[in-house]
C-alpha cells in the first residue's frame, strides 16, 4: 500500500532527526560558529556597551547567515551520495514535499538553534533584555528563509566536486534582503521600535521562499541526478 504524503514527510523529517543526533557535529559546529564570530567583537572592536550595541543587528546578522551556510552543503550531499535521493524519486512521491522535509530538518537543526542562541549572545553585545522577544521572532523568521534559499543553492551545486564556495556565491547574494530587513527588526527591537514593518516582510519572504523554492530545489535536484 502507498504510503500518504503526511506520512512520507513524517518519515523524511524523524529519519533526518536521528541521523543528526548521531552525529552531533553538524548541529554543534553551526552553533559554535555563531558564538565565535559574535563574541569576536567585544574583543576586537570595543568592550563599550553602548558601542557594541549599535552594532549588534549587524553581527546577529551576519554572524547568523554565515553560521548557517556551514551546514548546507551537508543538506543534499550525503544523500546524494548514499543513493537516497534516487529513492525519493523512484518512490512516487512527490520530490517537492520530500525536499522540503529535507530543508525543514536543516531549519530546526540549524536555522531554530541560532534563533535560540541569538538572545544570549545579545546579552555580550550590550543588548537590553526587553529587547529578546523581538531578536528570537526576527531571527525565528529569517532564518527560514535563509533555509529555503539554501535549498536551491544546494541543490545547484549537487553535482559539483567541493562546491562549497559555489554554494556561499549562489546564496549569499539571494540572502541579501533577509539581511537587510532581519537586521533592520533587530535594531527596531534593540530602540524599542514598532518592528511591525520588517517583521511583515520577514513573513512574507518566508511565504514567497514557502511557495518556490522547493519546486525549484526539486528541479536542481533532479538536474544534479542526471
Amino acid at each position: 500500500m502507498r504510503t500518504s504524503i503526511l506520512a512520507a514527510l513524517w518519515l523524511v523529517l524523524r529519519r533526518d532527526l536521528l541521523l543528526a543526533f548521531r552525529r552531533p557535529g553538524h548541529i554543534v559546529q553551526p552553533l559554535a560558529f555563531f558564538a565565535v564570530v559574535a563574541m569576536l567583537f567585544p574583543l576586537g572592536f570595543t568592550p563599550e556597551l553602548a558601542r557594541l550595541r549599535d552594532i549588534a543587528p549587524g553581527v546577529l546578522w551576519v554572524a547568523a547567515l554565515l553560521s548557517s551556510l556551514l551546514a548546507l552543503e551537508f543538506l543534499f550531499r550525503d544523500d546524494a551520495q548514499d543513493g537516497t535521493l534516487e529513492q525519493f524519486v523512484l518512490s512516487g512521491q512527490s520530490l517537492t514535499a520530500l525536499l522540503f522535509a529535507r530543508t525543514l530538518s536543516h531549519w530546526l537543526l540549524t536555522g531554530l538553534p541560532l534563533a535560540l542562541m541569538a538572545p544570549l549572545l545579545g546579552v555580550a553585545l550590550g543588548v537590553p533584555l526587553a529587547a529578546m522577544p523581538g531578536i528570537l521572532g526576527a531571527l525565528a523568521l529569517g532564518t527560514v528563509s535563509l533555509s529555503l534559499i539554501g535549498a536551491i543553492g544546494a541543490g545547484l551545486t549537487l553535482g559539483v566536486r567541493r562546491g562549497g564556495v559555489l554554494l556561499s556565491l549562489l546564496t549569499l547574494p539571494l540572502a541579501v534582503p533577509v539581511l537587510v530587513f532581519g537586521a533592520r527588526a533587530t535594531e527596531l527591537a534593540i530602540q524599542g521600535g514598532a518592528m511591525a514593518g520588517p517583521m511583515y516582510l520577514l513573513a512574507a519572504l518566508a511565504v514567497f521562499g514557502l511557495t518556490l523554492a522547493p519546486l525549484a530545489a526539486a528541479a536542481a535536484v533532479r538536474i544534479g541526478l542526471e
